[in-house]
């Protein structure tokens, strides 16, 4: 087996990693909500948090019924409770990658895990 894998990423409304790459940490997806639309629904988790990073364009997260600005260049990380749905604006469509993982489960990271 080799120590990597490697797709490429389309512009389609949602891409999730965990089966392509064989992900055993995390699950990641690369998201594009059109001009005026939104995630369908309002979500919470039971363990994973999320991490968003907004790739191009702008909108509004709602969490916990709190608007929050999202433009390009942000990022947002909502803890597993948090009830969230997202939005883009509607002149412009807002792609962001989102990345889930077990809250807590974090116990080394760069330097403190690498082996130099």
């Amino acid at each position: 087996m080799k120590n990597f894998s490697k797709i490429g990423i389309k512009e389609d409304a949602r891409t999730e990693l965990h089966d392509s790459l064989k992900l055993t940490g995390a699950e990641i997806s690369v998201n594009v909500l059109p001009a005026g639309t939104s995630v369908p629904f309002v979500h919470s988790h039971r363990q994973n948090e999320e991490i968003y990073i907004i790739l191009r364009g702008e909108g509004t997260a709602v969490t916990d019924g709190e608007n929050i600005g999202i433009k390009e260049g942000d990022c947002l990380r909502l803890s597993p409770s948090a009830k969230r749905r997202f939005f883009a604006s509607a002149k412009n469509s807002l792609k962001y990658i989102c990345v889930q993982v077990k809250a807590d489960s974090l116990e080394g990271y760069t330097t403190s895990d690498a082996i130099i």
